[in-house]
């Protein structure tokens, strides 16, 4: 069992790691020694991830003298509609493995996951923090409306099998019950204020077209307010879906070693409480002009039955299928330094070296575009049972990102702690990301 642990969701410490069982979620082919393990349900694992691209904390509440005005517009200047803001949280509710034979292992559990990815809508943001006097004939794009946020829970099974002394293959099978999903992507149209002749501006929305998908949120045309329904709707009570995670690990030479791993390729077919929301059309609007005749004529009404005859919105409860963000990892590690030897499950001993260095290669799939993160690694086994590994990490949060991570062994319990973004820790508001691992294991052998 490990009780807490903080970690983005490139796992680059974690990844091939001291054989933790953990190692088991990012590489289903993963070679773990052990006989079987177990965790602690609701105590098995935690993580979270906070990340910023474009900006950060400091950016906007750093005590400079500025006022948050210039601050605000000072980021916006430097924003591009590529930027983003994206969270990540997993809550283990079980996790346990168990050893067939000296060739097959299977693990499976549970666990409840949330994440959420938003754009950066420039233009429109833009539009509400500084009006559209200053953007006369400048259009702002609709198609920067790009977000999505997912609540689900996972139960998971998997096999690692060992094929011969240089190849291992694995294979995860999953079931998605996804609770919450909010997204909008495809949109398209544009906004325009130009100088009027009847009023001092006129605006148009220019072959507007919204798509707004929502399944968990609305019952009966009410908006569900009691957290115990999303919680029970992770558990085979919202809409379904099916997924897998596949890995290798093969011996090109018994120091060079490949390893890669494809996790959540799956989709969610999502049918329960939906509501979409669909604005398509083009909407010319001069503004109010009021006649000031004593009449009782009501401008708003007539504006909006304008804005809904050329401009209509229309909601329904069709069904609609989503994709999980697939993510991928590849790593090259060449091991050498001294030739050990350790006793596994029923006396096996299995041959080691004491340093390897290597590359992973991850990537994940977005909405816009691929996220790649490149990490250079060094792993060092003080001894049999202490392990360490030193990590350096490119992507686009960062170009510095240094880690760390240790693990130790104490008879049947493993103790393990890992840091991502250590230089950043001394001033985190100037952080774009962080990460921060901890655990024990009780692994039996």
């Amino acid at each position: 069992m490990w009780f807490s642990n903080l970690y983005t969701q490139n796992k680059q410490v974690l990844f091939g790691f001291a054989e933790l069982p953990q190692t088991l979620l990012l590489n289903p082919a993963s070679e773990i020694n052990h006989k079987f393990h177990v965790g602690v349900p609701l105590l098995s694992g935690f993580s979270t991830e906070l990340g910023s691209k474009g900006f950060t904390i400091s950016d906007l509440f750093l005590a400079d003298g500025r006022s948050i005005n210039d601050k605000i517009s000072e980021v916006l200047s430097t924003l591009n509609n590529r930027d983003y803001v994206k969270f990540n949280t997993q809550i283990e509710v079980l996790n346990l493995g168990y050893r067939i034979n000296d060739k097959t292992y299977i693990s499976g559990g549970f666990y409840e996951e949330f994440d959420a990815i938003g754009y950066f809508p420039k233009d429109f943001i833009t539009l509400l923090h500084e009006g559209n006097q200053a953007y006369l004939n400048k259009s702002f794009d609709a198609s920067q409306l790009l977000y999505k946020l997912d609540l689900l829970g996972v139960i998971h099974a998997g096999i690692t099998r060992k094929i011969n002394e240089k190849l291992t293959l694995g294979a995860r099978f999953k079931i998605y019950s996804s609770s919450i999903n909010m997204e909008s992507s495809n949109n398209s149209g544009t906004v325009t204020s130009i100088q009027g002749s009847n009023n001092i501006y006129r605006h148009y929305l220019d072959n507007v077209n919204i798509n707004l998908r929502t399944s968990g949120i609305v019952e009966n045309n009410e908006y569900i307010d009691t957290p115990k329904t999303f919680l029970n709707n992770t558990l085979l009570g919202g809409s379904l879906g099916m997924g897998l995670d596949i890995g290798v690990t093969y011996h090109i030479t018994p120091q060079l070693e490949f390893s890669g791993s494809i996790l959540d390729f799956g989709f969610i077919n999502h049918k329960k409480n939906i509501k979409n929301t669909v604005a398509n059309g083009n909407f010319v609007f001069d503004g109010v002009g009021f006649d000031y005749d004593g009449s009782s004529r009501n401008y708003w009404a007539e504006i909006d039955a304008l804005f809904k005859e050329q401009l209509p919105t229309e909601e329904n409860s069709n069904s609609y299928t989503t994709w999980r963000p697939v993510k991928v990892n590849a790593a090259l590690k060449y091991s050498f330094g001294e030739r050990r030897s350790k006793v596994c499950y029923d006396n096996n001993h299995k041959d080691y070296y004491t340093d390897a260095l290597g590359v992973q290669l991850f990537n994940i799939l977005r909405p816009l575009s691929p996220q790649l993160a490149l990490t250079a690694f060094y792993q060092k086994a003080i001894t049999s049972k202490i392990h360490t590994k030193f990590t350096y990490t490119i992507d686009d949060l960062s170009n510095y990102n240094i880690g760390a991570g240790i693990s130790a062994q104490f008879s049947k319990v493993n103790i393990y702690g890992m840091i991502d973004n250590i230089f950043e820790y001394n001033n985190l508001s100037k952080a774009n990301n962080l990460s921060l691992q901890l655990g024990i294991n009780v692994i039996f052998n």
